[in-house]
């Protein structure tokens, strides 16, 4: 959705002298029908941003709209055995409504993590976005894909910025790697 990083990754593209078709569109409605054989979103990519579970739901569903039978979807998403499991360690005795580290704080019934998030974009403005993160159990992921029709959905930990089939989950993975077959 952010036009600077689409013209950042634009010019990178051209550096490496790379002919890429870039397209700026919601995640929700792609445009795309069985146009391809696997699709990859990772460091959650749209999904699990979105304000409601039905929303991120119509991510999943695009994207499935958008690949080929037999293909494959691979992608992170947060982890919900980590927040369950540590809740005292990462957000305090009143689950983050007292100040933490980063100001989170955690509903364990919706299994979302609100927090602001301050960065400076590609254009160097500095800016402050409000942050709603879903959390999700293996199951939840497993029933969301199977209900898409996928057929297969394995599920492994993911150590930051490291992605292996060979890396069992754990509550301790910050993030899940999701590897689902149509």
């Amino acid at each position: 959705m952010s036009a600077a990083q689409l013209r950042r990754a634009r010019e990178k593209a051209e550096q490496e002298q790379l002919q890429i078709p870039f397209v700026r569109c919601d995640a929700r409605s792609l445009p795309f029908e069985q146009e391809f054989d696997a699709a990859i979103m990772l460091c959650e990519g749209a999904f699990p941003l979105m304000e409601t579970d039905e929303m991120n739901f119509q991510i999943l569903a695009s994207v499935t709209r958008a690949l080929k039978e037999r293909a494959k979807f691979i992608f992170t998403t947060l982890n919900g055995l980590r927040p369950l499991v540590h809740y005292h360690t990462l957000y305090g005795q009143n689950g983050g409504q007292e100040s933490n580290a980063n100001d989170a704080v955690f509903d364990l019934v919706a299994m979302r993590e609100s927090s602001t998030l301050v960065f400076v974009d590609d254009d160097g403005i500095q800016r402050q976005v409000e942050v709603n993160e879903r959390y999700y159990l293996p199951t939840e992921i497993t029933w969301l894909l199977k209900s898409l029709g996928y057929r297969k959905v394995d599920i492994f930990g993911v150590t930051l910025g490291a992605f292996s089939r060979e890396e069992q989950l754990t509550p301790d993975h910050f993030e899940m790697l999701v590897v689902a077959e149509k």
